[in-house]
């Protein structure tokens, strides 16, 4: 445009006048200025005119959260132990038995009155008919009964048959954390775009963090420190912006009620959630059952327009929550996982401002145990997993590994169900109750961690060098269906400067949904095996700004909440060292918490 505009003050410029006299050099001066004026002016108008347009393609719109929580859990308990098949561990006892020798040949030995315990062996060894020189041989079965005095016991009791509970060499703990202070910012951008009449883009970026943490890697201490493809957009991932949300949406298929929407799908914050935070529905399925970022496709029908039922409108939805085959090594043989597909329907009967009631139903095919993931090696278990690192990693107690996690078991599907109803009355007040189910159907299979809602039986075998024997998973303990089901109610009012609100929710010993990007500081709250309460007020700074102060408490009954894999313990038999937890068991914690969000 300023070179058409400078070409066209050009020729005015040459064109002659034969009327005129001819101009002075002074004249053509001032004329080229003042039209260069004039050029300038209207070159400003046209690159602002070109900026908003360029500008309008993507309408941008966000939100800023500011918050500070004081997180405490009482009485945490670490006492981790596997469950080992004995009988098979006695079938290999002459191979864990074979005296280990040193590269000169010589048989290697043990002094028996170096501690109790290698006395212990010795006098079961020679007990049962061993003579007492080669008692003193150096075994994988005598360092392992070495490092595991229950195993001695157990031995010695002739119980280790079948299969039982196998403790780790790690004293139980039981404590409790504070933390007093922490403070997190989440920024979430929005965009929108109109592609065409009848479609139109939409997404959302993400960012979450901890104040002072940007390093995107958390320790493995709970299933909600691994963070994962569904669950970046309410873990704190450091100040990396992640794509919550990004999907094109085509109305009207050739003027029908059907529409098509492709992407990476709105599946979190979804009804009743949205009233906690203080904004409208957020997604599409249920914020009960569903709170987990996929990508996938919706087909929708809008049947309000046959019905004349506002909002009501069926929808089918499509998913893939994992993929196995791609990036996971399956060249090489060596692990074999299935894709998880997610399907099933969303229906809201009605939507009409004021009831809402929506029902969900879908299905997790082909769950493993766990996702791709990036986590820090807890230190703890070195001595359990990484003997031969756990030397080197004493001398740098504050150092943590960082690995990738990768599934290495197809442990079965899930079923999901639920039903949920609003009710908003004219003066502001808001309630709700949903109800949830959730069904497992285990394949049998296990990884380290366990299969669906069970735990692994382990089995002893040598490792490579024939010196060591290491407990490996080799299935699930049972491939029993399990059935769980969980509540949910609450109720926003009225109140002074805003609102107040109270929530409830209670899930069984196998409840199981799927809402691990929920973005509560502990772990998602509908999750819970077992109460949590929540209580609130919101206090309205202006339409697009509030201020938010409540607190949340856990009771657990069960551990494993928010996870499909280990059989759910009793917290209580943890705490009393009658049952065990791979992961550290939490009886109780609150979370206290003030924020501060930004519309803009």
């Amino acid at each position: 445009m300023r070179l058409f505009l400078t070409l066209i003050l050009a020729g005015l410029i040459a064109l002659p006048t034969a009327a005129m006299a001819a101009p002075t050099l002074e004249d053509l001066q001032l004329q080229i200025k003042a039209l260069s004026e004039e050029l300038e002016d209207m070159s400003e108008l046209v690159e602002q005119a070109e900026t908003h347009v360029a500008k309008d393609r993507i309408n941008w719109y966000g939100d800023l959260r500011v918050k500070a929580d004081a997180v405490h859990y009482d009485d945490v308990t670490f006492n981790p132990g596997v469950k080992v098949d004995f009988d098979a561990f006695a079938a290999n006892m002459g191979a864990f038995s074979t005296p280990l020798t040193a590269l000169d040949g010589t048989v290697l030995t043990y002094d028996e009155t170096a501690s109790p315990n290698a006395t212990n062996v010795y006098n079961l060894l020679v007990g049962n008919g061993f003579p007492a020189a080669a008692a003193k041989n150096l075994t994988p079965l005598t360092s392992m009964m070495l490092a595991n005095p229950g195993m001695v016991d157990g031995f010695l009791a002739g119980q280790l048959t079948g299969v039982k509970n196998f403790s780790f060499p790690v004293p139980q703990k039981t404590y409790d954390i504070d933390n007093d202070i922490l403070y997190s910012t989440r920024l979430r951008l929005g965009m929108k775009a109109k592609v065409s009449n009848d479609i139109d883009f939409t997404g959302r970026l993400t960012m979450y963090k901890n104040w002072g943490d940007s390093t995107a890697v958390k320790v493995f201490d709970s299933w909600d420190a691994f963070t994962m493809d569904g669950t970046n957009s309410g873990n704190t991932t450091g100040d990396l912006v992640h794509v919550e949300r990004a999907m094109f949406i085509w109305n009207d298929i050739a003027d029908t009620n059907f529409y098509l929407s492709i992407g990476r799908r709105p599946s979190t914050y979804g009804m009743p959630t949205n009233y906690r935070e203080n904004e409208q529905r957020g997604g599409t399925p249920s914020g009960h059952l569903v709170n987990f970022n996929f990508d996938g496709v919706t087909i929708g029908y809008k049947l309000s327009k046959v019905t004349g039922v506002d909002g009501q409108t069926v929808r089918f939805c499509y998913g893939q929550g994992y993929e196995s085959e791609y990036g996971n090594g399956e060249l090489f043989g060596g692990i074999e996982t299935e894709d998880t597909h997610l399907g099933g329907f969303n229906i809201d009967l009605i939507n009409d401002g004021m009831h809402a009631v929506q029902l969900t139903a879908f299905r997790a095919q082909d769950i493993n145990d766990g996702f791709k993931g990036v986590f820090a090696f807890p230190t703890a278990y070195a001595p359990l997993f990484a003997p031969t690192m756990n030397a080197d990693m004493q001398k740098f107690p504050t150092f943590n590994f960082v690995t990738r996690y990768q599934p290495s078991a197809t442990i079965g599907n899930i079923n999901l169900a639920g039903i949920g109803y609003a009710y908003e009355a004219f003066n502001g007040a808001s309630f709700f109750g949903s109800l949830g189910y959730t069904g497992s159907e285990s394949t049998g299979e296990a990884g380290m961690f366990g299969g669906m809602l069970s735990d692994a039986v382990f089995e002893a075998q040598l490792n490579d060098t024939k010196d060591e024997i290491i407990m490996m998973p080799a299935r699930a303990e049972n491939d029993k269906d399990r059935d769980g089901y969980g509540i949910y109610v609450g109720m926003q009012l009225p109140a002074p400067m805003g609102k107040f609100g109270l929530e409830y929710n209670y899930g069984s010993m196998f409840w199981t949904p799927f809402t691990q990007a929920q973005d509560d500081a502990i772990s998602s709250k509908l999750a819970t095996r077992g109460h949590a309460g929540e209580a609130y007020y919101v206090f309205d700074i202006t339409p697009r700004a509030f201020i938010k102060v409540g607190g949340i408490y856990y009771d657990y009954k069960w551990t494993g909440s928010g996870s499909p894999v280990g059989e759910p313990k009793e917290v209580d038999d943890v705490l009393d060292g009658k049952a065990y937890s791979m992961l550290p068991a939490i009886d109780t914690a609150w979370d206290a918490y003030a924020s501060m969000t930004v519309k803009f």
